[in-house]
């Protein structure tokens, strides 16, 4: 029953921290556009495609 005192003020204390974390992701614009983030995966690197080309006909 004891760790009870331990583990109650530990477990508030950690919510508080995930909760002040999200809040400052919502702040600085984490979740602003995630559409954009989602589609540039499917977006070819112009620098990485010349490059490689380049490199290839050598």
């Amino acid at each position: 029953m004891e760790i009870v005192y331990l583990l109650v003020p530990l477990s508030v204390g950690l919510a508080l921290i995930i909760l002040g974390v999200f809040a400052w992701a919502l702040r600085a614009g984490q979740f602003d556009d995630l559409e954009r983030e989602g589609l540039r995966i499917l977006e070819p690197e112009q620098g990485f495609i010349a490059s490689s080309l380049d490199e290839g006909q050598s």
